[in-house]
């Protein structure tokens, strides 16, 4: 068996801590399924448009998701699609998939 060496642990870690909040997670959900607006994101999670780019920023800065802008709108979309797994993981714990 192989063990991740600690900058791999460290790395690891720091995802763990990005995905950590409701409203990340719920942005992940709904850019598994496709490339969405912060306003569209912002409105699902129930929070202030600068709110949801705080959080899509983040993300986005942690490699996790690309913006790609299309006219007046930027959209988003998941890079790093490994993340699925722990999603899926977490939907199975908790039945997020309701």
């Amino acid at each position: 068996m192989k063990f991740l060496d600690q900058a791999e642990l460290q790395d690891a870690a720091e995802c763990l801590r990005t995905l950590a909040h409701p409203h990340r997670l719920r942005m992940l959900q709904m850019l598994f399924t496709g490339a969405f607006t912060v306003g569209e994101l912002a409105k699902a999670c129930g929070i202030q448009s600068h709110m949801a780019s705080e959080h899509l920023r983040l993300m986005r800065d942690r490699g996790m998701l690309e913006s790609q802008r299309q006219g007046r709108k930027i959209y988003y979309s998941v890079v790093a699609p490994e993340l699925h797994d722990i999603l899926a993981c977490l939907e199975k714990k908790y039945d997020m998939s309701r």
